[in-house]
């Protein structure tokens, strides 16, 4: 469990929870959730002396959850925010047992896409968060108030071009910003794996493509759109309680930033639901060229073999009669008949072909 008090352009980090928040700044704890259970009583007890009241136990439950979704709750003493972030490219290798560099897959980025669930618990002194193992998060957040601190007869001062937090909620609304961020990043990835293989299944030689790793895909943008909507969700509700009832210890100013530092959050989430929605509606639009493109195709051939057939109808039909077992037949019995009847052949193939070349029945398709 780590302790950081913000004071007023200070900070230090305890060891155990201050007796009183400080007159002018608060007190973030940090745990892990597997710590969380260990730690509660202590917890407890500085939800009590710092906050004000303890945190309910349905609450706890929520935040020990690690499959909880993006929630937002509140008493009249504290408000509660669950949010799911990215998990880091660490994590996935643990939780997929490799070893070794990720192998490279159509579309397996997609594939790789998973979320840890982040809890925040908002007193008016007092801030809770509980994290996965190693959640990148904290440990950025902790180790650039370590980096910008001096170290000034025992205390932290922080260096002039480091703005700390005026309350716990503008420190929570840092830290999902960060996360939300972590998205924006990784729709880079996403685009260019989708962009690539888009040129593969469109490739004029193409003969179809990789379609377990297309529904993989799919799967990952629902899921991700679904995630981003349920964050959404319950920033808006944060937000909109935040407007309706405001904290009265807190000035009209800082009330002021704290609210666009929020919007700003919800709008970055927006963009991630529209840039979800953007690469869902590409990856529908480049299945369907691709199947017009095979029809095409198919088209092509089947005019093509149309045309082929038209030529050599009358050629059967040439065949056919002088076959008939008759006697009596034209040319049967003259010595050019065969010649005169190969030509007439071969002059109604080249006229027929030449009509359809014309016509464009026999075109190549480059030529289209």
């Amino acid at each position: 469990m780590q302790i950081v008090e913000f004071g007023a352009g200070t900070l230090r980090f305890l060891d155990q929870p201050p007796e009183r928040a400080p007159a002018n700044g608060f007190v973030w704890i940090f745990l892990e959730r597997e710590a969380l259970e260990a730690e509660l009583p202590a917890l407890q007890r500085a939800a009590q002396t710092l906050g004000g009241s303890p945190m309910l136990d349905l609450h706890v439950n929520d935040l020990a959850n690690r499959a909880h979704p993006s929630r937002y709750d509140y008493t009249s003493v504290y408000d509660t925010v669950v949010f799911r972030r990215l998990a880091t490219e660490e994590e996935v290798r643990i939780e997929l047992g490799e070893t070794g560099p990720p192998r490279a897959t159509p579309l397996g980025g997609f594939g790789r896409i998973r979320t840890r669930a982040v809890g925040f618990v908002v007193f008016d002194r007092l801030l809770v968060t509980v994290h996965p193992a190693g959640c990148f998060t904290a440990r950025s957040f902790i180790a650039r108030y370590l980096a910008d601190a001096l170290h000034s007869e025992g205390l932290m001062t922080a260096a002039a071009r480091s703005r700390l937090p005026s309350s716990p909620a503008d420190l929570m609304l840092r830290m999902l910003n960060l996360m939300v961020d972590s998205y924006l990043e990784l729709r880079k990835e996403l685009s260019a794996e989708l962009d690539d293989w888009q040129q593969k299944l469109l490739a004029p030689g193409s003969r179809g493509a990789d379609w377990a790793a297309l529904m993989t895909a799919r799967n990952a943008l629902h899921a991700l759109e679904d995630l981003s909507e349920g964050q959404n969700d319950a920033m808006q509700e944060w937000l909109d309680t935040q407007r309706e009832q405001p904290a009265p210890w807190m000035p009209q100013a800082e009330r002021d930033g704290l609210l666009a530092r929020a919007r700003d959050v919800v709008e970055h989430i927006q963009r991630v639901v529209l840039h979800v929605r953007r690469m869902e509606g590409s990856a529908e639009t480049a299945v369907q060229i691709h199947f017009s493109a095979l029809g095409n195709r198919t088209n092509e051939i089947m005019q093509t073999l149309t045309a082929l057939t038209a030529i050599f109808l009358p050629l059967n039909l040439i065949a056919g009669v002088f076959g008939m077992n008759f006697e009596f037949l034209p040319f049967i019995h003259r010595e050019a008949g065969f010649l005169w009847t190969m030509g007439a052949m071969a002059a109604i193939a080249v006229g027929l072909g030449v009509v359809f070349w014309r016509k464009r029945y026999l075109a190549r398709t480059g030529a289209r």
